[in-house]
């Protein structure tokens, strides 16, 4: 392809800015548009970026007329399925923010939508472009560990409620379970490879958010803590943990046990837990295992990144690459379709307070 890359930007919130800083570092990517349901919001986030003449609308609709070769949706959770799958109708490719969606439903939709038109629909899970990330994935599917039977999630903040969409159930769907929660569960099911989930017993709470000594922003009506046990088809069982706010340090560290050897990845510092977190940053790496007699314990040394200019340019240059080479998508939904029925397991159980049974429709 001789001339560049057009994308447009769907949403442009304050996720939007770091697509944005992103696309203009390519030579052969253009800004070509972007659109916002909120008046004089899309023109405003433009000419910050001194892009006076790229045309800016108030609603996709308008924008999806323009030559596009592919669009990053921005826009808060509960639209990202209607949004994308616009997109995708109207002929163009697909980066989708996380979570890919709110219910189990709204992931189906897109991902029938894809399936359709034969776009590509990759979601924003930019963690996995971290070379220790990678690295961590690499030694559990290398065998070492031998069959893993456990995996718990760690991380959460101690005090950390975002506010504004995030905290509003119209807007966000859920609360930290969808904002670093689908983090902390893209970094545990992309490292043991994709199974499905059969059984979710969940468990959420609000108790910080609607305090106002922790929270006094406004309205607060979605989840500030949320934990579950996932059973899979194999009998691997997750332990899920995410909170916002809560009175500990951590919820703990990522741990893989495995039948041969266990894996234990800490939090990079107390203060800034990396469960969830967007950068993909981790901590000391340790495996446990013997040798011979002896218990042993091992330092993995954390490798250096292969890339200064970050995770999130890595997730959009992949986007584009993809759209230059006719796909495949590089995080596709048959992947995160998994995400998204835990997701929509916890909630489900969350608010029955019993278990409940996952079932993924034929696509």
């Amino acid at each position: 392809m001789e001339r560049k890359l057009r994308i447009g930007i769907i949403g442009t919130g304050g996720i939007a800015y770091s697509h944005m800083r992103s696309y203009l570092q390519m030579d052969d990517v253009e800004i070509v548009g972007a659109s916002d349901i909120v008046p004089g919001k899309a023109r405003a986030f433009l000419d910050e970026f001194e892009l006076n003449d790229v045309p800016a609308f108030e609603n996709n609709a308008d924008l999806l007329k323009l030559e596009l070769d592919g669009v990053s949706v921005c826009t808060y959770n509960t639209t990202h399925h209607i949004c994308a799958c616009e997109a995708m109708e109207a002929g163009v490719n697909v980066l989708c923010e996380k979570p890919m969606s709110v219910t189990l439903e709204q992931a189906v939709e897109m991902a029938r939508t894809q399936k359709k038109t034969g776009k590509i629909l990759t979601i924003g899970f930019q963690p996995r472009y971290g070379a220790n990330m990678r690295m961590v994935k690499e030694l559990v599917r290398s065998g070492e560990l031998g069959r893993v039977y456990y995996v718990q999630t760690g991380g959460g903040r101690r005090r950390g409620i975002p506010g504004g969409t995030f905290v509003d159930k119209k807007l966000a769907g859920v609360g930290c379970l969808a904002d670093i929660g689908c983090y902390a569960l893209d970094m545990a099911l992309n490292t043991v490879g994709y199974k499905r989930p059969v059984t979710v017993s969940a468990y959420s709470s609000d108790f910080f958010g609607k305090n106002p000594k922790y929270y006094n922003k406004g309205p607060f009506d979605v989840d500030d803590f949320s934990c579950a046990l996932v059973r899979f088809e194999d009998d691997m069982v997750l332990d899920f943990r995410m909170s916002w706010a809560m009175h500990m340090d951590t919820m703990g560290d990522m741990l893989f046990l495995g039948t041969d050897a266990g894996l234990k990845v800490k939090s990079p510092n107390p203060h800034l837990n990396w469960g969830g977190a967007w950068d993909g940053g981790i901590g000391e790496v340790y495996m446990y295992r013997d040798i011979g007699d002896n218990q042993v314990e091992i330092h993995i040394p954390k490798k250096m990144e292969d890339d200064k200019k970050g995770f999130f340019f890595l997730k959009c240059r992949d986007f584009c690459n993809a759209i230059l080479n006719n796909g495949p998508s590089p995080i596709p939904w048959q992947e995160i379709i998994y995400n998204q029925a835990i997701i929509d397991g916890i909630i489900r159980s969350s608010a029955a307070k019993s278990e409940v049974r996952v079932e993924i429709p034929e696509i």
